[in-house]
């Protein structure tokens, strides 16, 4: 690990009980149900780990994902209780739902590679016929995904399935399809006094050891969301143009040029440093975009040392 991104972690805090590393966060888990979850600098694209490490980008997505916690906390209640170092949330242990909560706005990504290829339903959801690519949807729609294991792709799935299945009790799912819409209206509201669109998101949701439904995770990053600005999305949608996105689909953008959509047998393209710099300014440029606030950059010397000595400051008191 360079010492000026955090790729990898190995923190022994007191009272740690587990540790599990998903595609970008580590969450320790200590006693008395306290989550410490660390946001690193590793970057995935295509359910691939990047094997470099992108400046800042961790302390970019947490400040983010804190902030719309903040900003929607009034409507869903959520998972979060402190944030002791810019790459660091803590917050009460859940037990995550199987599912990501997929919504969307427009027909972008991949919900406008499956109506490419002819098909009109998407996780059991009809897709109008006669639109073009970033087109909005007439209402939202909700397309969820079972989640997966790291390095395993997320499977679209239908409501149907996953009530037939079990995977979320009838009752549970009335409570998260509830909380989709109200924090995507939220999400819509903000990002438009940015200048944004919110394109589509996902939400992720756990129950506390008292069953409640509180929201986890990340929400309306760039790593979670999809934004075009809306200055000009009208015009681009006229001339056919491609839209002005603010999200990290500019990084598979670059690798699908360069050859790289994670299928088998694919080479990673090297990502050199200059590309990496270009990474972490662009990120700096959706922080900025999203919160509407100038983005602080954390010391980056010893960056593991600062995480553990804010975290154990935090956890005595």
């Amino acid at each position: 690990m360079s010492n000026k991104t955090i790729t990898d972690t190995n923190y022994d805090f007191p009272g740690q009980t587990d540790v599990y590393k998903g595609k970008v966060r580590e969450v320790y888990s200590l006693q008395n149900d306290l989550l410490v979850m660390i946001a690193t600098d590793r970057l995935s694209a295509f359910d691939v780990v990047m094997p470099k490490g992108i400046p800042y980008k961790g302390q970019i997505l947490n400040q983010i994902a804190t902030k719309m916690m903040r900003d929607t906390e009034d409507l869903v209640p959520n998972w979060l209780e402190a944030t002791p170092d810019p790459n660091v949330a803590v917050g009460k242990k859940c037990e995550p739902f199987k599912v990501e909560m997929v919504i969307r706005g427009y027909m972008s990504g991949h919900a406008a590679r499956e109506y490419k290829s002819g098909k009109r339903i998407l996780c059991g959801v009809a897709m109008p016929e006669g639109m073009q690519e970033n087109d909005e949807f007439p209402t939202p729609i909700i397309t969820p995904a079972t989640k997966a294991e790291m390095g395993d792709h997320d499977e679209d799935i239908s409501k149907e399935d996953i009530l037939k299945k079990g995977i979320v009790s009838a009752e549970d799912y009335a409570i998260l399809e509830d909380y989709t819409y109200k924090l995507f209206r939220r999400g819509t509201e903000i990002a438009a006094e940015r200048g944004l669109i919110l394109v589509d998101t996902k939400y992720e949701f756990g129950k506390t050891a008292d069953g409640k439904i509180v929201l986890i995770d990340e929400i309306h990053t760039p790593d979670s969301s999809r934004y075009f600005y809306a200055d000009g999305y009208e015009e681009r949608q006229q001339k056919g143009e491609a839209q002005k996105q603010l999200s990290k689909e500019f990084v598979r953008q670059w690798l699908i040029s360069n050859g790289f959509q994670g299928l088998e047998g694919q080479q990673l393209p090297e990502m050199t440093d200059e590309y990496i710099e270009t990474v972490s300014e662009r990120y700096i440029e959706l922080f900025e975009n999203i919160t509407g606030e100038q983005f602080v950059k954390a010391d980056l010397d010893a960056i593991d040392k600062r995480i553990e000595d804010n975290v154990l400051n935090y956890l005595k008191k």
